[in-house]
């Protein structure tokens, strides 16, 4: 049965039929059956397994959610016309029994009225309208084999079918070959460690790119004709609705692959030319909760475990989207992730489950929202409080008020430096007095690539690059940069570090703030008692064969800016 029959079990709790009690232990039970690649039996199927409601009543709450007729196959009479017009491989492959056939019209008994994928599927193939009415699988399937011959339970393997196809029509859109095209897109980003998929339609062609390091690769992508089969299999997978096109949405989808765990964070907006999916790839495995693998000079780790060790008071991690703040903050957490600390976090969405650490998701469609759920959390005495981003004014003053009553609060800003978090507060409209009370460090960071370890060679540097280095006051003895090879897809490049600048607020740094200086002034005093810059810490790394200049050029801006 099509997953997309979790959408007749909604009708069914809409209606009444279904408390959220029994849909949520079907939940279960499904969850539980399911394989590696999220196969198995529908919430439909497990519903009716539990006896919470028969395929019958199932059935008939669906056509009447959607002003179609049940239709009554018992007695049922059907010329061999209409039976030519679908196979019987593609009739029991689909749950489906043609009924009636006019010159550009066909009527078909289906199982899942809302898996609209199939139905327009079956009208491209044979070129026909399709009317739909809604009857049991078990009385469609037992209809088959009544009209066509053979055993009722027998499966058909997707891809074995016959059925005629109109001319210009391609017969190569079965489950089977769309699985194994999704498993193999999945397990090779798995593979070259990529962070993202992208499934992207295009108005000749269907687009795959990898996110690796930062940097979209276009790999060889599956035929068009695929494109619909493809991104509703993965919407099915994710537990979203196949039949709402017009509108984004967002799911998840868990997997082992290869033998790890794997969560994609899925998202679909919709284009010209289909649904683009992007499918986030968060891998338990490659979370560094150790503030020592963070890519952190010795002097800053101990400056962040001096932080992660205080009382009371905000830590902040900005940087724009994509450089690493929650790897970050959950290292933070880790560090101080002990039994007798409670510690709370709000995030949209958890991306990885830390244990011993309560966690709360973001669903801002049922009025969760980060404010709202921070009010609440502080009703639970943690000790320690996350705040995935702090995006308005209302998260803002609480995230600021917990940090003010003896609570540790670390959050996330939008900034182009570390400094800059004050402004932003500002901007956001909590007066200055109290973000110096507050607030006891902003970091700021960014990602660069490494230089791939396998074809990594010295290289001379130029003059230019000698006096970018001197500048800094930085002796260049040598630079390093990748070949290309296989290891790294020939970029030169493996895997990513973090560029780290410290913003830490001392007493006179506090007066500062109080007496509304402005950004440049904050920046230069914090410079003067020592804090070294974006730039500056990635040219160190560059000095020291970690990365390239080019990358730490790309990344970061001239201290004189």
């Amino acid at each position: 049965m099509p997953a997309t029959s979790e959408l007749i079990i909604d009708v069914a709790r809409r209606a009444g039929r279904l408390s959220d009690e029994q849909v949520a232990e079907a939940e279960n039970r499904r969850s539980g059956q399911l394989d590696e690649f999220g196969r198995g039996p529908s919430l439909r199927e497990t519903v009716v397994a539990l006896e919470f409601l028969s395929e019958g009543e199932l059935c008939e709450l669906a056509a009447a959610e959607l002003g179609l007729p049940v239709a009554s196959l018992t007695n049922r009479r059907i010329s061999g016309e209409v039976l030519s017009k679908v196979s019987r491989e593609m009739a029991l492959q689909h749950t489906v029994l043609p009924l009636a056939v006019e010159p550009d019209r066909l009527v078909l008994a289906v199982a899942d009225p809302f898996d609209l994928m199939v139905i327009d599927e079956l009208g491209y193939r044979l070129g026909l309208a399709i009317d739909t009415e809604v009857a049991p699988p078990d009385q469609i399937t037992a209809a088959i084999a009544r009209f066509y011959g053979g055993d009722p339970g027998e499966v058909v393997v997707a891809g074995s079918g016959d059925a005629a196809v109109p001319d210009g029509k391609d017969t190569e859109t079965d489950d089977e070959p769309v699985v194994q095209a999704l498993h193999t897109i999945m397990a090779d980003a798995v593979r070259r460690e990529a962070s993202d998929i992208h499934l992207e339609p295009l108005e000749r062609r269907f687009r795959v790119r990898y996110r690796i390091d930062g940097r979209l690769l276009e790999v060889e992508g599956p035929p068009k004709r695929l494109q619909l089969a493809l991104i509703s299999r993965v919407k099915i997978m994710a537990e979203l609705s196949i039949a709402e096109k017009r509108l984004p949405q967002d799911g998840r989808i868990q997997l082992r692959i290869e033998g790890r765990a794997i969560d994609l964070r899925v998202s679909t907006v919709p284009t010209a030319h289909g649904e683009s999916v992007v499918m986030r790839l968060l891998d338990a495995a490659g979370l560094k909760p150790d503030l020592g693998e963070l890519g952190l000079e010795e002097g800053d780790v101990v400056t962040l475990r001096r932080l992660t060790a205080l009382a009371d008071g905000m830590v902040l991690v900005t940087g724009p989207t994509g450089s690493g703040k929650t790897t970050t903050l959950y290292s933070c957490l880790q560090e101080i992730n002990r039994p007798d600390r409670k510690i709370i976090t709000v995030e949209d969405p958890v991306e990885y489950q830390l244990s011993g650490v309560n966690q709360v998701p973001v669903r801002s469609e049922v009025g969760l929202t980060f404010a709202t759920a921070l009010r609440a959390m502080l009703r639970q005495a943690p000790n320690v409080v996350m705040v995935g981003e702090i995006r308005d004014r209302e998260t803002a003053e609480i995230a600021i008020n917990a940090a003010l009553t003896g609570h540790l609060v670390f959050s996330t800003l939008h900034t182009n430096d570390a400094a800059s978090a004050v402004t932003r507060l500002q901007d956001l409209g909590i007066p200055a007095f109290l973000i110096a009370s507050a607030l006891r460090a902003s970091i700021a960071q960014r990602l660069v690539r490494r230089i791939c370890s396998a074809c990594k060679h010295e290289v001379k540097p130029t003059s230019a690059e000698h006096i970018e280095f001197a500048a800094a006051g930085i002796t260049l003895n040598r630079l390093c940069q990748g070949a290309g090879c296989p290891e790294c897809n020939g970029t030169g490049y493996r895997g990513r570090v973090a560029l780290f600048e410290f913003f830490v607020v001392n007493a006179e740094i506090e007066h500062m703030m109080h007496d509304h200086a402005g950004l440049l002034a904050l920046r230069n005093e914090a410079r003067r008692l020592g804090m070294r810059s974006l730039r500056y810490d990635g040219l160190r790394k560059a000095a020291a064969g970690v990365t390239t200049l080019d990358e730490v050029l790309a990344a970061t801006v001239s201290d004189s800016d």
